[in-house]
Order: C-alpha cells, then structure tokens, then sequence
C-alpha cells in the first residue's frame, strides 16, 4: 500500500461521519450538480405531497377554511365509524392479491415464452401482447362482450347454446362483477412491465449459459433461477413496482366496467372512497388519511416484494 493511500485511510478513520459525508460531497460535486434537477422535481412533487397528506391527515380540512388539527380522529373514524372505508380495504386488499403476483407472473412467463421466437416474429407478438395496455377503447370490447341485453356477445353464445333463457346483468349482478373487473385488469396487465422483462431477457449474457452449463446447471428451471431471474433484478424489481401500482389503483378500471360504486359496492375500491371524500365531499383532511393509509400498504407490499426478489439465484 503506498504512503497515499496510506493517508487517505488514516484521513479516513480520523474524519467523522459528517466530516467524511461533506468530504464525498465536494468530491463529487460535478455529479450531484448533474442530478440536482432531478432531485429538486423528485422532492417537490413526491416528497412534499407525501408530507403534505401526512399532516393534513391530522386535520378536518375542506379547502376553503384553514386545517383544524384533530389528531388520530380521521383514523379513528376510518377503521371505527366508516363500514364502506372497511369494505373498500377488503375490496382493495383482495384485488391486489389476485392482480398484483397474477400480472407480475403472467408479464413474466409471457416475456419469457416470446424471448424464445425469432426477432420478427418476436415484434409482431410483442406488439399484440402490449396492444392492450394502451388501447384507448379496450374497455369497449369487454362491455360489448358482456353486454347485458341479448345482442352482447357472452349473451348470446350462452342463449344460442340453450345455458340460459334470458340475457344475464354481467354488471349488474353482484356474482360477476368482481371476477369480470379481474379478468379485465389482468388482460391489460401486459404493459410497461412486460416490455421491461423482455429488455431483461434480452440483455442477459449468453455466455452465462455456457458458463452455468459446465458448473452443473442441467435444465431450464436450473437456467431459469440461477441464471436468468439473478441477471435481469433490475427489470424485475422495476416490473414489480408497475405490478403494485396497478393492483392498488384498480379503481379506474371497475368505474369503467361497473360504474361508482358498483352494485351492491361490491368491487368499491379505496380509489372510490378517496375520490368521494376528496373530489365530492371536498373533506381533504379525510381523503388524505384514506390516501395515507394506501401509501403504507404500497410501501409495505414494496418492501416485501424487495425481500422476496433479493433471495432469487440463493
């Protein structure tokens, strides 16, 4: 070791953790100017709401008259006094269960299966899979399908065929509501994520292959842990965060199918409740507690996902 690195060691452990921090700082200070910009948009407009909806969740607040500090009272309402916050949480919590690892799964497999097809056939089924998630009329073919009077699709195979006598009210009727809404948000789950895991699998060493191959790696499912999830947690992670996202903002797609609320609220979600509170009632100090309370169920389900996915390759 030479006598400057020597110093630089011994100036090391001498420094405080202050000293040492300011001490990066100046060093580095070409690149924390190069991502100040993103640093101040990124605290503006995401640490600062997130604060924001935090103190006036303390507060009985309606945008005209200045915020009342109330303490724990809005929580307090929410879990005590509020049946429809209690099956908008049970709604919520079971679409994301379902949604959530099925989209994740299914972005992957699906990802996975198309990584296989030569390029140009590769393109056109990419192209396909992803169509969906931003076609701007996708719902028009589910509510065309499941029409309820007898010139809707399901309808009419199911008369025709003699299963039933008289058009079924798919959503209207509280039995088919929560499945149909399910099926429909895994179908447009093939978005951002899927395309993410494809330039995950694609970017991935092949010589990692010929490599695990003489190290014992025999099959694909041995290929498939060791090799492929290790190679690509980067794009996994990320897909897991869009995964998550969807599966607690399902709200827009039962508005669409179902309408707000849906019958009997039986696919009301937190999404409606916050939206009622915020943009009907104007109780922002309320909506904010509701909309606090989804930011630590994300959180939470993110730090499990982080667990889970830092054990893949072990």
């Amino acid at each position: 070791m030479s006598k400057n690195t020597e110093k630089q060691v011994k100036t090391r452990h001498e420094m405080t953790k202050a000293e040492w921090t300011w001490f990066l700082v100046r060093k580095n200070k070409t690149a924390y100017f190069m991502v100040l910009p993103f640093m101040f948009i990124f605290v503006l407009f995401t640490v600062v709401p997130v604060v924001a909806s935090l103190f006036l969740s303390f507060t009985q607040f309606n945008m005209l008259e200045a915020p009342k500090f109330i303490f724990m009272d809005n929580y307090i309402t929410l879990f005590l006094d509020d049946e429809l916050f209690i099956t908008a949480l049970k709604n919520t919590l079971i679409f994301a269960a379902v949604t959530g690892p099925v989209s994740y799964l299914l972005s992957f497999v699906v990802a996975w299966f198309i990584n296989e097809l030569p390029p140009k056939i590769r393109a056109i089924v990419t192209l396909i899979f992803y169509a969906p998630s931003i076609a701007g009329n996708a719902y028009l073919i589910w509510t065309t399908l499941f029409s309820s009077d007898a010139y809707g699709w399901a309808n009419a195979i199911l008369m025709e065929l003699g299963i039933i006598d008289t058009p079924i009210l798919w959503f209207q009727n509280a039995t088919y509501v929560m499945p149909l809404c399910i099926i429909v948000a895994l179908w447009m789950s093939l978005g951002t994520a899927f395309l993410s895991f494809i330039a995950g699998l694609q970017g991935i060493n092949k010589s990692l292959y010929e490599a695990g191959a003489i190290d014992g790696v025999k099959n694909r499912w041995q290929e498939l842990w060791y090799i492929t999830l290790p190679s690509m947690k980067p794009q996994l992670m990320f897909g897991a965060i869009l995964a998550i996202t969807g599966a607690f903002g399902f709200g827009p797609v039962v508005t669409a199918l179902a309408g707000n609320p849906s019958v009997d609220y039986v696919a009301y979600t937190l999404n409606h409740h916050l939206s009622e509170y915020q943009g009907t009632r104007w109780e922002v100090g309320y909506a904010s507690a509701i909309s606090f309370i989804m930011f630590l169920m994300m959180i939470g389900a993110n730090m499990l996902i982080t667990k889970l996915i830092s054990k893949v390759g072990q």
